[in-house]
Formats: structure tokens, C-alpha cells, sequence
């Protein structure tokens, strides 16, 4: 599937900027200590959660894990966020698990790798998350062959249709649907069903019919609390709560949450279980273990969550007294484009997906800093709130000046370099020494978005046809690929 562009499709080019010198970066906003409640942070640069596609696919950590967060790590930035890591103990691909105990031999070498790397410098925090059920888009026979639960509208429906007077075996009522013209499917399935047929079956938090989605406030603080006791135990200075993009969290923080228990509705019953995770992870690491989340400054989906949202649901973990608070922005199902059959949709295809990572190609707002704005009134809000809680702010930012000028006019507390960072994870070492001039900038051509949205291993097109046949170079499983920056 190729990304929502938008109709403008103006070319930005990424810019070095002026790179300061060793001396002036010693001075600078961006090199200077903070703490992040129990944790200093040597300077103000961090390297938000992404996900490699490294992991086994029952979870564990890999060689190739390490040799990612390794790389990172040598560039010395001040945080590094783990990649999003179920907190489930349930298959879900080669991504990280945290779900139960036999996982932590493997996170605590990732510790100890990083630690080892960065020469101790390097504050690292893992991000836990939890996500619902979504399909794959099926075939149209196999859908109603298998999938689709026969209920008593279609039974009538069929009735209707073809004037039989029994309608109790479920195969003619399958070979009718199946049958059917779109304009007359419209007018048997539901709106869900249909969804189900045209993009995969998608579980939502507001599916109270089903037993597992009403428990969902009773069962997730327990299951975030155990994971953030297996952080810590694992050597982590820190956990961060996913509360972003298209997953459990961020749907309860939605609008779009019309859940009628007490979680839905209004903002003080949608930020509820968020706060009830909190606390419960809170209790279970004690006051020396940093607990931050990742949020939404604007969902960017129509009926979505907007700044004011996210200015109220900031103080409130603010003065719940979260460690830090890091902004995203969009990233949702509800506007990803219709993926292939056997393929599942990806929430970064849309509108909303751009606004989360946008590309060279533009409106004239451009791909760079797109969330700086609503995140400035975030942080305001909270400083407004009586909160000095930092506030980590990413999106585009690829030079010195770019940081530092987010430092100074107060829209940011920390910086946070994601595709930079990919594109040459020793931009913080280089720039903090004064040779900037040798940083790799990325080019936002989002060539590693596309690779994510594929679950293959993802790289960055400036390095991964560098010297592969160097000694020691790991390959990608296709064998064309770099696995780390040269």
C-alpha cells in the first residue's frame, strides 16, 4: 500500500543548517543536563521507540536486536526508547515481547549491550504497549465460507431474498451472500461487516458484546504493572507507556471512545484507565523507576482527538506525576487505506499516517516539525497546570538549529530524532564534538516507513547498500540489505 500524499505534492529538501562547535555545543540548550523525575538525562536528545521487525516471532530478543540498539548506542544519545514491546503474552510476530518472565534474560543483555556501547552515557527506557485484534483483509469466498458469523438478520434477509421458508442451514445462506452484487451486500451487511470484508475483521475498545474488551479496565493495569516490573527488573532506568496511535491506550484517550462503564465519553472518563495504568505501574516500581507515556498531541481523523484533548489529558498525567510526557501525532486505523487480500491494514496509510510521519513530498507546511505547534500548547498547558513535568517532542527534526530553537522558544522540553537518528545514529556524537559536517541527514523519502509497513526488517536507503560485503556485515534476510548504519 503507498502512503496518503497530500495533493500539493510540493519537494522539501532537509536542511544541515549551521553546525555548532564542539565549544558552542558544550553551551547549548540542547547539551545541557535534565531530569526526567528519578533520571538525568546528561543532555536533551532522545531517540523515540521504532520498531525493527528483529525480534523471533515468539518475542526474544535476537542477535540482530542487539546489534540495533548497539548501534544506536554508540552515538551516545541521551535516551533511547526500546521499540513498542507487547505486554501479552500472546503471539504477534517478531516484535518484543514482555509478557512473562522467561523474556528477561534477553532484555537484560539489551541493557547490558547498551550500557556497554555508550559507555553508561546512554538512559534507556523501554515502551510497553498493548493493541486489539485486527485481520487480515480476506478473500470474499473465504469470508463468507468461514468467517462471517451467520446471525438472524441474515437469515431473514435470505428469507427475503429467495423465499425460502426454512432459513436454519447456514450453507445456502453462505452461497447466497457470496452471490450477491456490492450495491446488494450493502444492503444485507452491516457497517462492521462490511469493514470486516473490505479491510479485516478490527477489534475496538467501544466491542462492550464481547467479555475481553468490557474487561479491558480491570485486566490492563495489571498487565502494564507486570511488564513495568519486568522493565525494571531487567535493568531499564525507565518504561514507557504506549498511549499513541492506533492501540488499546489511545483508542480509550479518543472521542471516538463511547464506552458507557465509566471509560467512554467524556474526557474525564477517557483519560480514567490511562490514569489507573499509570498508578498501578507506579505502585509496582516505586518512586526510583522513571514512568513516562507517549500520547497524541491531534489524532488528525475526523471526530478525533484534537490539542484540547490533549492539553486536559496532559495535566492530568502530569499531576498524576508521570516522569515525562512524549508527543505524537495521528497514526490511526480509522483512515488507513484499504490493504490487499491476505494483507492487513496499516494505520500509518493515511491521512492521519502522514501527519505521523511525513514525507519530502508536501504541502507548504511542509514534512519538518508538522507537531510543533500543538505540542508548544501542550507543554503550555501543563506549565500552566502547575506541572514542570519535560515534555519530549519529535517530528522532522533533523539539525542543531531545528533542536535548539524548540528549546528556546519553550515548544519543547527534550528532542526527539526518530528517522534522523535511523538515517545516522551518530548525529549526537558528531554535532556534540563539532563535526556536524559529517552527520548523513535523512531525507524523508519514509523508504524505512515502507519496509515497517511490510513487517521487513527495516533499514534506511542512505546505508544499507554500503560496504556489504565488509567483514563482520550482517545482512537482511533477503541478503541486499545493510542491518546496521556503516
Amino acid at each position: 500500500m503507498s502512503m496518503w500524499r497530500p495533493p500539493e505534492r510540493i519537494k522539501h529538501d532537509a536542511k544541515p543548517g549551521r553546525w555548532p562547535s564542539a565549544a558552542e555545543a558544550a553551551l547549548s540548550r540542547l547539551f545541557s543536563p535534565i531530569a526526567l523525575g528519578p533520571v538525568e538525562l546528561p543532555h536533551r536528545t532522545w531517540v523515540p521507540a521504532m520498531v525493527p521487525w528483529r525480534a523471533t516471532d515468539e518475542g526474544f530478543v535476537t542477535r540482530d536486536v542487539l546489534d540495533w540498539y548497539e548501534r544506536f548506542a554508540r552515538g551516545r544519545p541521551a535516551g533511547l526508547v526500546v521499540e513498542a514491546t507487547g505486554i501479552r503474552d500472546v503471539p504477534s510476530g517478531p516484535l518484543l515481547r514482555i509478557g512473562h518472565d522467561r523474556f528477561l534474560p534477553g532484555l537484560r543483555e539489551l541493557v547490558e549491550v547498551v550500557r556497554r556501547a555508550s559507555g553508561g552515557e546512554t538512559r534507556l527506557f523501554i515502551q510497553i504497549i498493548d493493541f486489539l485484534s485486527i485481520r487480515r483483509r480476506p478473500q470474499p469466498a473465504k469470508f463468507f465460507e468461514r468467517f462471517l458469523e451467520v446471525t438472524d438478520s441474515h437469515r431473514r434477509k435470505f428469507a427475503e431474498g429467495t423465499g425460502a421458508s426454512d432459513a436454519a442451514d447456514e450453507a445456502p445462506i453462505r452461497a447466497w451472500l457470496a452471490g450477491l452484487k456490492r450495491p446488494e451486500l450493502q444492503a444485507v451487511l452491516n457497517r462492521r461487516e462490511l469493514e470486516a470484508l473490505d479491510f479485516g475483521a478490527r477489534e475496538r475498545v467501544t466491542d462492550l458484546h464481547l467479555p475481553h474488551i468490557r474487561a479491558l479496565p480491570e485486566q490492563l493495569p495489571r498487565l502494564f504493572a507486570d511488564a513495568a516490573r519486568r522493565a525494571q527488573a531487567s535493568g531499564f532506568d525507565g518504561v514507557e507507556l504506549h498511549y499513541a496511535h492506533a492501540y488499546t491506550m489511545a483508542s480509550f484517550l479518543s472521542p471516538l471512545n463511547t464506552r458507557d462503564d465509566g471509560y467512554g465519553g467524556s474526557r474525564a472518563e477517557r483519560v480514567r484507565l490511562p490514569l489507573e495504568v499509570y498508578r498501578r505501574v507506579r505502585a509496582a516500581v516505586g518512586a526510583d523507576f522513571a514512568v513516562g507515556c507517549r500520547f497524541l498531541a491531534e489524532e488528525c481523523i475526523e471526530g478525533g482527538g484534537t490539542a484540547e484533548d490533549a492539553k486536559y489529558f496532559a495535566v492530568e498525567l502530569a499531576r498524576a506525576g508521570m516522569n515525562y510526557l512524549s508527543l505524537s501525532r495521528g497514526g490511526k486505523f480509522d483512515d488507513a487505506k484499504q490493504p490487499k487480500p491476505g494483507e492487513a491494514a496499516y494505520p500509518y496509510t493515511g491521512r492521519s499516517g502522514y501527519e505521523c510521519m511525513p514525507s519530502y513530498y508536501s504541502d507548504a507546511r511542509g514534512p519538518f516539525g508538522r507537531n510543533l505547534e500543538p505540542a508548544a500548547s501542550v507543554r503550555a498547558a501543563v506549565r500552566a497546570g502547575g506541572c514542570e513535568t519535560p515534555v519530549v517532542v519529535a517530528g522532522g527534526v533533523h539539525n542543531f538549529d531545528q533542536a535548539e530553537a524548540m528549546l528556546a522558544s519553550g515548544q519543547a522540553d527534550v528532542v526527539g530524532f526518530a528517522r534522523q537518528s535511523l538515517a545516522d545514529p551518530d548525529w549526537f556524537l558528531k554535532v556534540r564534538t563539532g563535526h556536524g559536517d559529517a552527520v548523513r541527514l535523512c531525507i524523508y523519502t519514509n523508504y524505512c516507513e515502507a519496509l515497517d509497513q511490510r513487517h521487513r526488517q527495516v533499514t534506511c536507503e542512505l546505508w544499507d547498500r554500503e560496504g556489504l560485503k565488509e567483514p563482520g556485515v550482517r545482512l537482511s534476510t533477503d541478503g541486499k540489505r545493510r542491518l546496521v548504519a556503516p
